[in-house]
């Protein structure tokens, strides 16, 4: 059987694992699309599935092995981290890697958070689930803190997710073998400052670290306008870079 190769498609893909955080990052891909041309590949697990990294990264694979260049990939929290596994596994389909909330402890979450305290704290889910958008999102009104309720409940039955009340997963800070670029909130205290200039001793020459003034963990949501503009600029030194190779291998 031969398999076709997506020759026409975009060279930008988000990665998303978390469908119920689906508008928390529409407004940052009309900013990068006004540029660029970004595509969207989504896992959605089913509650009879088990949780498993191996299974996105198996499905992410396939259908990166219809495109016939490499990709700038992105996402942020678990979808990062998927990436992340990905670039590491198949340096070549990847042409960079742009990681939104992940940390050098990429598998720091809001969740282990939230099973943490759920575990140790004399307190109702609700309570703690409450006190996590208060973290995550910042002081909210009556409204929109039940909308986010929703929002996280929905998120911890319906994506994937490698913590749970009785496994928490870990994995060992590394490199990655094309070029990275680590985003983070200033104000985030899931994946906090220290946890993004972690990723210092791992960078190599293009690789950068940028910080979001005042954002939280979902910073790209609240600050999509300078989130998208220093992607942008990451993919197009990129971009440019490779170009630049290309060129001078042709004389």
């Amino acid at each position: 059987m031969t398999t076709k190769t997506l020759s026409n498609t975009p060279d930008t893909l988000w990665l998303s694992v978390n469908p119920s955080f689906k508008r928390l990052e529409q407004q940052l891909l009309v900013y990068l699309n006004a540029r660029k041309t970004v595509s969207h590949w989504g896992y959605f697990q089913s509650p009879d599935e088990p949780s498993e990294l191996e299974v996105a990264l198996t499905l992410l694979h396939d259908y990166m092995k219809l495109r016939d260049r490499p990709v700038h990939l992105i996402g942020h929290g678990t979808g990062g981290l998927v990436g992340l596994l990905y670039a590491r596994k198949y340096p070549q389909r990847v042409r960079s890697l742009t990681l939104l909330s992940v940390g050098v402890n990429p598998a720091v979450d809001w969740k282990i958070h939230y099973y943490t305290q759920l575990d140790l704290l004399p307190c109702s889910r609700n309570q703690i689930l409450t006190q996590m958008v208060h973290s995550l999102f910042g002081h909210q009104c009556e409204h929109c803190l039940s909308g986010l309720l929703k929002l996280l409940e929905e998120d911890l039955v319906g994506s994937l997710s490698v913590h749970s009340l009785v496994r928490r997963f870990s994995l060992f800070p590394g490199s990655v073998p094309i070029p990275l670029m680590a985003c983070g909130g200033q104000e985030d205290p899931i994946v906090d400052p220290l946890q993004l200039q972690g990723w210092q001793p791992w960078l190599g020459e293009s690789d950068r670290i940028w910080l979001c003034p005042e954002g939280r963990h979902f910073f790209h949501a609240t600050h999509p306008q300078s989130t998208a503009a220093a992607i942008l600029n990451f993919w197009n030194d990129i971009d440019a870079s490779v170009d630049v190779a290309l060129t001078s291998s042709e004389r």
